[in-house]
């Protein structure tokens, strides 16, 4: 089945915008317009070294393209050389990249860099274990707007390196009528049904997209078969079936396959590593998880020091 889908979010203008802030943020919370007191009294400004960011964990790689933007906010006298890209595997001991050039610059960074790639890093392996688990499908794997404050890009981002697929970045990318909208603009009589809401977003699209000022995708969420039913007709580009119990979806699957099969089907709500293969394999085309990265842990990566005069 042809589908239509969200931006995927890439190494771009507009993820370096965001993750230079994150940087300036992390500079701020380390130095206070100051200096680090104690790489200052105890290291010399022309002490030159160099360290290499080892995993103590495997993964997933996610953040080493971003490297050269911290360093440039650091305004760090470093040179930089990647070791491995972003979304291939990570092995206990193996370098993803090395650093050399000025210490106090090295000393003063580390710990901003570690934080970045670590949290990327956790998220791509995530999302590379959920991943796996549907493999033998044909769902497709989406995260969610559940991403840290400002984080947003380069959480999807890591997503995106560890093999999952990018819902809408902001309410800007889509309409996606959800229960809130329906309660909060129907009348005395009750919520607005779900399919004239869809029509109403389909109508809006229609009227607007040719001048780019809508986005090509409308996604309704549904949280019963009734609901499902009215929407359907409307053939909005995605149904979301929210919560939907295992025979429910597949039930609602079997409805869609008879009466529009053009429409994409997203299971979402109660999304696990240990149910995930079972909503899969209802037949749903798209599933989508907060937990890819508000339960992602940060990746353990280390600094190691090496000699580097050495060749």
């Amino acid at each position: 089945m042809a589908h239509q889908d969200y931006r995927t979010v890439t190494v771009s203008e507009e993820l370096e915008h965001d993750l230079r802030a994150i940087v300036r943020l992390a500079i701020a919370e380390d130095l206070r317009d100051t200096v680090d007191w104690t790489t200052v009294c105890l290291i010399d400004d022309q002490t030159r070294g160099g360290c290499q960011i080892v995993p103590r964990e495997s993964g997933v790689a996610a953040g080493v393209a971003m490297l050269p933007w911290i360093i440039d906010e650091f305004d760090a006298d470093l040179e930089q050389e990647s070791l491995l890209a972003d979304g291939e595997g990570l092995t206990p001991g193996q370098p993803i990249a090395r650093l050399r050039g000025n210490v106090r610059d090295l000393l003063t960074s580390e710990r901003t860099i570690l934080n970045i790639l670590s949290r990327l890093c956790g998220i791509a392996t995530l999302t590379q274990q959920y991943a796996e688990k549907i493999s033998p499908f044909s769902a497709r794997l989406y995260d969610t707007r559940k991403t840290t404050p400002g984080w947003r890009l380069m959480e999807k981002y890591a997503v995106h390196c560890g093999g999952g697929h990018n819902h809408r970045s902001g309410l800007h990318d889509g309409f996606l009528i959800k229960d809130n909208h329906l309660a909060l603009a129907g009348d005395a009589d009750g919520p607005m049904p779900a399919g004239r809401a869809a029509a109403r977003a389909m109508r809006w699209q229609a009227a607007m997209i040719d001048s780019m000022q809508a986005p090509a995708i409308v996604e309704v969420e549904v949280d019963s078969i009734e609901q499902f039913k009215d929407v359907l007709p409307q053939h909005p580009n995605i149904v979301l079936l929210d919560n939907f119990s295992i025979e429910l979806l597949t039930e609602a699957v079997s409805i869609r396959n008879e009466l529009a099969s053009e429409v994409e089907l997203e299971a979402s709500g109660n999304v696990r590593i240990d149910t995930i293969a079972q909503i899969a394999a209802t037949g749903v085309d798209r599933i989508s998880s907060g937990a890819l990265t508000h339960q992602a842990t940060s990746l353990d990566l280390g600094l190691d020091w090496f000699d580097s005069t050495a060749s």
